[in-house]
């Protein structure tokens, strides 16, 4: 089969597309035909090797997709030959402390198709059967492939960890983003005033379309000083910051004495500068996040079906077009997700 692969860590000239093995179905395997897959910065951050990857190679990367089931393994029972299904990328044990709980994120084996074992940017993909989501007839491909892993993280994010409630204010950074216009919505969705914050008209406008109160263009202008102007010196509720460095003090900034600052990345650097200070003088929570419980998968992708949250796609590429795919995302063009399909699809 064709997929989208690397042989050692780089820049995007390190990114193939080309013969690999077929994968193994193993007893509790769907083997899924690809339809559409879909890039996270998590995509980037494993082609470049951060944190420390330990990589068998060639690496099939990709941790979103959605297709149609060819082939299940003996175990399987959640699905049969035809179905319409999509990934979902965390990979839990199930049997530590923490799974025993429910709480499968915090799993003390959690990893992440396509970030720690192969990935799903390819012909066929065999996927664990608890690692796949029915998707309802109508839903389209591309919709289907680039939901999952941002959703999830958001809807994790603003109603778990930050438990957010109607009538509080939220701040959004990088609204453009995968993660970006998901939290918006969800925050929009949760009754919060929502602040978001973007890099061009274009993208303002498109936050303000999909539930944004106010927009702010944090190149032309200091956010955390937009912030307290708009609420009177007061600060939001929370902050939703998948930033990181760049963004980092300004954030804590923007936060209300009693305020929440939640994360689930660093694109721009893991090792801000903390004024400790500010911490607890303000009382400031800050918060970590990733991924999601089978329970709130269902949850947000149900909203994402019926069509309550809209999954914005920047562009649609062959998959022999990846290195550009990671290009749009490093260089932040364009609003929403980049798609790729197998060029035999496309």
């Amino acid at each position: 089969m064709q997929a989208v692969r690397f042989d050692g860590h780089g820049d995007t000239d390190v990114i193939d597309y080309g013969d690999v093995p077929d994968p193994e179905v193993g007893r509790d395997d769907v083997l899924v035909d690809v339809k559409a897959g879909a890039l996270n910065h998590l995509d980037v951050w494993t082609r470049r090797g951060m944190p420390t990857l330990d990589l068998a190679m060639p690496h099939v990367p990709g941790s979103d997709a959605a297709g149609v089931v060819l082939e299940t393994g003996a175990d399987v029972t959640r699905f049969a030959e035809g179905d319409r299904v999509a990934v979902s990328a965390g990979v839990s044990c199930g049997d530590c402390e923490f799974c025993r709980d429910g709480d499968y994120p915090l799993c003390t084996s959690f990893h992440v198709i396509g970030e720690h074992v192969p990935g799903v940017h390819s012909e066929l993909a065999a996927v664990p059967e608890d690692n796949l989501v029915a998707v309802p007839d109508g839903v389209d491909w591309e919709t289907a492939a680039a939901a999952p892993l941002v959703f999830q993280t958001a809807w994790r994010m603003l109603n778990t960890r930050a438990d957010v409630s109607p009538g509080e204010s939220v701040l959004v950074l990088g609204a453009s983003g995968g993660v970006g216009h998901a939290a918006v919505q969800i925050a929009d969705h949760a009754g919060a005033e929502v602040y978001a914050t973007a890099s061009s008209e274009e993208k303002l406008r498109y936050a303000e379309e999909i539930g944004a109160d106010h927009a702010i263009d944090y190149e032309s202008t200091d956010f955390a000083d937009e912030i307290r102007a708009h609420t009177g010196k007061r600060g939001v509720d929370v902050v939703v910051d998948h930033v990181g460095e760049a963004t980092w003090d300004d954030s804590l900034k923007s936060l209300a004495k009693g305020g929440r600052l939640v994360t689930c990345g660093a694109t721009t650097g893991g090792r801000p500068e903390t004024h400790v200070q500010r911490l607890f003088w303000n009382q400031l929570d800050i918060l970590g996040s990733t991924m999601a419980t089978p329970g709130e998968v269902d949850d947000v992708l149900e909203l994402v079906w019926d069509g309550t949250f809209d999954v914005r796609i920047r562009d649609v590429l062959p998959m022999s077009e990846t290195a550009r795919a990671h290009e749009m995302l490093e260089n932040r063009e364009g609003f929403g997700k980049v798609v790729v399909r197998p060029d035999s699809d496309y």
